[in-house]
């Protein structure tokens, strides 16, 4: 006696054969070939009537434009003052290691939970002295520490065309991109030049006058 619940896998087989032994009626209606445009197609055609019009060529030359700007006079770092009253204060950059180290075969070189400065194997052979080429005062007195230390500062702007700087000083100047390095040593009014002193940096926000 046959079950009531036919097994799937039977079923299944028997709708196979069904379909396999299904006619061929033919197409239902009149059949068109495709002639929808490929979407590059359609952007390749918009892009040459904006050349034929000359937009595209106002496009590029705004883009130019604004890439020049950018490079000339980067984005000022924010949330930065002029110092007013100097300070000094201390930077340790001991860090702490979250994950282990290895090397190329998979050995161990440092274990996760080491400290270690960073300061102890790399020495800062020169000064950092951040400040704004915006600011006439600050400028001078940015003049005044390079001479001080012998020339043996490194200039980084957090505003201002350290282009333009360049060509006046003819040396290399530098540009704290984003802010990067003023927020890591907790500096938060220029000028301020970083120092070296053991095992920690000295950084000191130093009066323009």
């Amino acid at each position: 006696m046959w079950s009531r619940a036919l097994p799937l896998g039977v079923v299944l087989a028997a709708l196979l054969v069904q379909t396999a032994r299904a006619e061929n009626l033919g197409p239902i209606g009149p059949t068109y070939p495709i002639a929808e445009q490929s979407f590059l197609e359609v952007i390749m055609a918009r892009l040459r009537e904006k050349e034929r019009t000359g937009e595209l060529k106002k496009f590029e030359d705004l883009a130019r434009t604004r890439a020049t700007r950018a490079v000339m006079n980067p984005t000022p770092v924010p949330n930065l003052r002029r110092v007013e009253v100097g300070r000094t204060f201390y930077f340790d950059p001991t860090f702490t290691l979250d994950r282990n180290v290895v090397d190329e075969s998979g050995s161990l070189l440092f274990q996760a939970g080491t400290r270690k400065n960073p300061l102890d194997v790399v020495s800062v052979s020169k000064h950092l002295l951040f400040f704004d080429a915006r600011d006439a005062r600050q400028v001078a007195r940015a003049r005044e520490l390079i001479e001080l230390y012998q020339g043996k500062v490194k200039p980084i702007l957090i505003g201002g065309s350290y282009i333009d700087l360049m060509k006046t000083w003819n040396r290399p100047v530098y540009y704290d991109q984003e802010g990067v390095l003023v927020r890591k040593l907790g500096i938060t009014a220029v000028p301020a030049i970083v120092s070296q002193e053991g095992a920690r940096l000295r950084i000191d926000e130093v009066v323009a006058r």
